[in-house]
């Protein structure tokens, strides 16, 4: 299996073209691409902050140089602290995405665990995210646990 490394500024638009296979296979959403070329250039710049709060890791496709076979990103946010998580460090996963032709080679597992020891040495207490019915077994194998969220969002 290929490696998982950090993604590179120079690994965006390709970041972008996984997104936007997880995006259309979870939401009904409008399938238009014109978005990329407006936030390549924020994604570029957080992908090159070593020390940010943001990050993304990536396996290269085995079968296609220049493409990347997998991506999985996500943020730590502060939160003000309670009894359980008194330093209020919690991690977010948003995009989990693997190319349709590399699915079932352990690219997404690789690149989450890579993911979880990021959020573990930042402090990270608890990890979130949003799982498909297809993902959840791998990310239940992982640890995770469905909670109840009573989410509310307003967009603006």
């Amino acid at each position: 299996m290929s490696a998982v490394r950090r993604a590179l500024p120079e690994d965006a638009e390709e970041v972008l073209r996984l997104r936007q296979i997880m995006i259309d296979s979870l939401f009904a959403s409008d399938p238009s691409i014109a978005w990329h070329a407006e936030s390549l250039p924020t994604l570029r710049a957080k992908l090159g902050e070593p020390d940010g709060d943001f990050v993304a890791f990536v396996v290269e496709h085995p079968e296609r140089p220049g493409a990347l076979a997998c991506l999985v990103a996500g943020t730590i946010d502060y939160r003000i602290g309670k009894a359980a998580d008194p330093q209020g460090m919690v991690g977010f996963v948003f995009s989990v995405a693997t190319d349709p032709d590399a699915r079932r080679r352990g690219y997404a597992r690789a690149c989450m665990t890579t993911l979880l020891e990021w959020f573990r040495e930042r402090g990270a207490r608890r990890v979130q995210l949003t799982a498909s019915p297809q993902a959840e077994p791998l990310y239940v194998s992982l640890g995770f646990r469905p909670k109840p969220d009573p989410l509310l969002e307003l967009t603006l």
